[in-house]
């Protein structure tokens, strides 16, 4: 067994990596960039190396930093993960050269899978059933365009060198084959150096259908079934799960046997997955499924292929990499109930899921399943890496208790302020066509705003909430159809909305507390009461209520007020707002000026309240 390993990755990933090796007695070293200084999986690590900046190409892309690392902390093997470094066969090489033991499949196979091209024709010879196209060396347009005819509209263009949908284009007909092939072409030189491209039969009702294979350096080679990611965002995988839904045992058959001839065709050793392409319009067939790529590598998604097998695949790796044979034979192998998995992502549906980044102030996440994670509540969430900052996973007896399991899971879990996509995935699992396992890659785009999470809790909540922040004594069981006997302005994450309240609201108000709901998290402040004997600030201390621009200043030092008042006006999220005397008095100081820019809480205007 190994005694030692660097793991040229980061995130939760490392964290994963980690602790499969800690069970095996292994030492950890972990890498870093600047950005990940105090991150989880530096701190988990028996040991840790700085790679430099922050940035992915001055730090975990750089292969020699890593081997460096890897020769200062004494690790004898490198274990890359996935992403970054994992399928470059050059730094595998490299790292066998350097002496180091390379955790995953031979550089030869992973360059002979690495072309999309040349990994179908060799599967053609190894009897691995492939998509209907056209691959070849001709990238002539008139003679693409030609092949594309001969297959049949639709068709998809596909860059060779591709991955995570770069380079690939949809074509509806013949008019618009040569924009999209131009579009695809461009967009491949631009991403992977490379704009040869291959034509492929565009499948109706595309399901993504994976199957785990494991081989070792003895010569046995296992699957380990199959998994459905066809719960996909713009050819990005959101939801996975295993078994397939609606997978018969002849059709496991035929597709897993089809997985492991295409990695002895390959020479394979170690973690990798075979991508199949199915037309499920009528049900999962044999004869409709289709090769469509290797990744030699583990995948994100292989959590749920350890919950229905009991299987540790990290494990196995280091297993594999030490020079033992596999740990079981396929007979020995078998499905256990069902499992799914969700990405957790910092990234804001509501903005078109742009990235969010900043510190994670509140990262709470429901337990009940397994989470995979490298980031908790105080970490920060940078700009320079992949977004994902969780997997949650849930494994039960049927697919339907897997599903609701995942489903309250994640709404039960709360991340602030950073933005995440937990309430997208809450609608998700919710869509009545995922519930029914009707599934194929274009679910979620077909159901477009209907996954989109609402912008505010629900109206009991808020009311729950808007009354328990300020500090209700009497009238414990409100509910916002209750009759109003005052109103009260708050902010919800800085927008302002009016409530009614109980008739004793107290003025007595906490600074802010957090809403969770459904995997979503707002923040609540107070702003002012009228009908009560609360104010914006029982001191008199006008403080500004967000980050905006003063437009207006209505007072002067010295002047007097009476409640009501307007002081201030602030210009904050395309809206304006008037800020308030709370009570009759004087102006004892004025910090506002018109133009200014002020922060949310910034000291604006005091009121010395009158004696009386």
């Amino acid at each position: 067994m190994l005694e030692s390993l660097l793991i040229a990755n980061r995130g939760e990933i490392a964290c994963r990596i980690i602790r499969s090796a800690r069970k095996l007695g292994i030492r950890t070293v972990a890498v870093y960039s600047d950005a990940d200084r105090n991150a989880l999986h530096v701190r988990s690590a028996d040991e840790a190396v700085p790679i430099g900046p922050s940035p992915a190409n001055e730090s975990y892309l750089v292969g020699d930093k890593i081997i460096a690392a890897a020769k200062e902390s004494g690790a004898e093997a490198i274990h890359p993960g996935y992403g970054f470094l994992s399928e470059n066969a050059d730094f595998a090489q490299a790292v066998l050269d350097a002496g180091l033991i390379w955790v995953g499949p031979k550089p030869d196979s992973i360059r002979k899978m690495g072309l999309k091209d040349a990994a179908k024709t060799l599967m053609d010879a190894a009897g691995v059933p492939t998509t209907p196209g056209y691959i070849g060396d001709n990238q002539e347009a008139s003679f693409l365009a030609e092949r594309a005819a001969e297959i049949g509209y639709p068709v998809l263009i596909k860059a060779v060198a591709g991955g995570g949908g770069k380079g690939m284009r949809k074509v509806e007909a013949a008019d618009q084959f040569n924009d999209s092939l131009q579009s695809a072409q461009r967009e491949a030189k631009a991403a992977f150096a490379n704009d040869i491209v291959l034509i492929e039969k565009w499948v109706e009702s595309p399901r993504h259908i994976e199957v785990q294979v494991f081989g070792d350096s003895h010569g046995n080679v296992v699957h380990l079934f199959e998994r459905d990611c066809s719960l996909q965002r713009r050819h990005q995988k959101v939801i996975e799960e295993a078994p397939a839904p609606g997978m018969d045992e002849a059709t496991r058959a035929a597709v897993c046997d089809a997985a492991v001839r295409a990695a002895r065709a390959v020479d394979y050793e170690g973690a990798g997955t075979i991508e199949f392409i199915a037309d499920g319009s009528d049900g999962l067939r044999s004869d409709r499924i289709w090769f469509m790529e290797m990744n030699t590598r583990l995948q994100v998604e292989h959590p749920v292929t350890e919950e229905i097998t009991g299987v540790d695949l990290v494990e196995w790796q280091l297993r594999v990499a030490s020079g033992e044979p596999l740990p079981m034979r396929q007979d020995e192998l078998s499905i256990t109930g069902h499992a799914i998995e969700a990405r957790l992502y910092a990234e804001d549906p509501a903005s078109g899921f742009l990235p969010s980044t900043g510190r994670l102030e509140l990262f709470d996440l429901d337990d009940s399943g397994r989470v995979e994670t490298g980031v908790e509540t105080g970490a920060d969430i940078s700009p320079f890496y992949d977004p994902m900052i969780a997997k949650m996973i849930v494994h039960a007896e049927t697919r339907e208790e897997a599903r609701a399991g995942l489903r309250d899971m994640i709404a039960g879990s709360a991340v602030w302020p950073v933005k995440s996509n937990a309430g997208f995935l809450v609608r998700a699992l919710d869509h009545p066509d995922f519930v029914a396992a009707d599934l194929d890659t274009g679910l979620i785009a077909r159901a477009g705003d209907d996954l989109m999470p609402g912008g505010a809790p629900s109206d009991e909540e808020l009311g729950e909430q808007a009354n328990a922040l300020l500090q209700l004594t009497d009238m414990p069981g409100f509910r916002l159809n209750a009759p109003p006997k005052a109103a009260a302005w708050f902010l919800l994450d800085g927008e302002p909305v009016e409530l009614p309240v109980g008739a004793n609201a107290s003025g007595e108000v906490a600074d802010e507390l957090l809403i969770a709901e459904e995997g979503q998290v707002w923040r609540l402040s107070p702003w002012r009461v009228e009908g009560s004997g609360a104010a914006t600030a029982g001191d008199g201390a006008i403080l500004a209520p967000m980050p905006g621009k003063i437009i207006a200043v209505g007072v002067a030092e010295g002047d007097r007020v009476k409640a009501g008042d307007r002081l201030v006006t602030l210009e904050a999220m395309k809206m304006e707002h008037s800020l308030t005397a709370p009570f009759d008095g004087t102006v004892t100081a004025l910090k506002a000026s018109e133009g200014a820019q002020v922060q949310k809480d910034a000291a604006l205007v005091v009121v010395e309240a009158d004696e009386a």
